[in-house]
């Protein structure tokens, strides 16, 4: 199996609507949030508008800048998963979200593709000047938490967001 992260282009645009398709899908069956939310907040059926605002460029009020990957299968030209890695942390990352939020397609879930998408992202944090790395998931989702443990995650406390979940929050110290 060859894994690799990508940027998006339009070569990818096929594959992009059938992800996004299955879950959502799987969404309005499950009631799951959507991770990396990056990903959902815009229309990929207008293809060119959705890469052009895919990534945060200039901070905001409310956004840091921000980089979006696409996990594939080489071998099956299939893309598995997203990573949506915030460049620096404001005051409302820092408390919930953290430096990387990611999520894998739901038939390739359990697979460890998380595993391995995350130690991916955390190169890319390597690259961008990132040395500690802030990852946070709801308590009960149980692969998330093994995946960030797996990458060196450290359990740092858990708190009860502003929806009545409860997260944790971990910190990955890059050698």
């Amino acid at each position: 199996m060859s894994l690799k992260l990508i940027k998006l282009t339009r070569k990818y645009e096929k594959q992009l609507g059938e992800m996004i398709d299955e879950w959502r899908l799987d969404q309005e069956r499950s009631h799951t949030d959507r991770s990396p939310w990056a990903i959902f907040r815009n229309d990929y059926h207008d293809f060119d508008s959705y890469l052009e605002h895919l990534e945060c460029r200039e901070p905001t009020e409310d956004r840091v800048p921000d980089s979006v990957f696409f996990l594939l299968d080489e071998e099956r030209d299939r893309l598995l998963g997203a990573v949506n890695i915030r460049h620096y942390l404001n005051d409302a990352l820092l408390r919930e979200g953290g430096h990387i939020g990611d999520g894998i397609r739901p038939t390739e879930r359990r697979k460890g593709y998380a595993t391995e998408m995350i130690r991916l992202a955390l190169e890319e944090c390597r690259k961008l000047g990132i040395d500690r790395v802030l990852m946070t998931c709801d308590r009960d989702n149980i692969g998330s938490a093994r995946s960030i443990v797996k990458n060196g995650g450290v359990l740092e406390n858990e708190f009860v967001n502003a929806k009545g979940v409860t997260e944790q929050r971990y910190w990955i110290t890059l050698p």
